[in-house]
């Protein structure tokens, strides 16, 4: 399989000239790392190519790394039912640049870009219909970025009591998020309560 994914690899450099910034080869996929305008030549090729026939879309993703200047990567997955391949193909971009859509190559591709606007705030140009799927029309801000808050956005649910639909602050509990993984070989270095019975007197009464 590695030097099957070798040849694909080549073959699109090949293929893609101007468009492929990197790639490389694990866990028995392959990894294209592109320009972000060039992600419709790029899709168009990956699906009509008789080496590659990636037919399937899987998934599209968001990764978030705050402390680059592109801030984000936009993860596609794909796999050739054909030639027995997975492909990932990554991009980056910053805040402010949109992603050209390939809902016009693979149809799936539709809800996946809503959802990463959805998630990360990443927009795409020529989308039919790029609006949020998973979080409520009055929502602010983009829920998987690292840098999102908390607490002090709000959130839109039915009252079952009130028999209306209510707004409210989100509040997520922040006691639970501390999480002690003591081993269990070592025991708690305080004393618990209710085993103050189990501790030996001294002079071993």
């Amino acid at each position: 399989m590695e030097e099957r994914l070798t040849e694909l690899g080549k073959h699109l450099q090949l293929a893609l000239p101007g468009a492929v910034r990197g790639q490389s080869a694990a866990f028995e996929e392959l990894t294209l790392e592109i320009e972000p305008g060039e992600v419709v030549r790029v899709m168009k090729v990956l699906r009509d190519d008789p080496k590659c026939q990636f037919k399937i879309l899987v998934d599209i993703c968001g990764v978030d790394w705050p402390q680059r200047a592109q801030r984000f990567d936009v993860v596609y997955h794909l796999l050739s039912l054909t030639n027995n391949f997975r492909l990932r193909v990554k991009l980056q971009v910053d805040e402010d640049t949109a992603v050209p859509s390939i809902v016009a190559i693979y149809a799936a591709a539709n809800w996946f870009e809503r959802e990463a606007f959805d998630m990360y705030g990443v927009s795409f140009t020529d989308h039919p219909d790029l609006r949020r799927i998973l979080t409520d029309y009055g929502f602010s801000g983009y829920p998987l970025r690292k840098d999102f808050p908390l607490t002090g956005y709000v959130e839109v649910r039915y009252d079952d009591e009130q028999k209306r639909v209510v707004y409210q602050p989100v509040q997520l509990v922040q006691e639970y998020r501390d999480f002690d993984f003591m081993s269990p070989w070592e025991g708690a270095k305080t004393i618990l309560p209710g085993d103050e019975k189990a501790v030996k007197k001294v002079g071993g009464e």
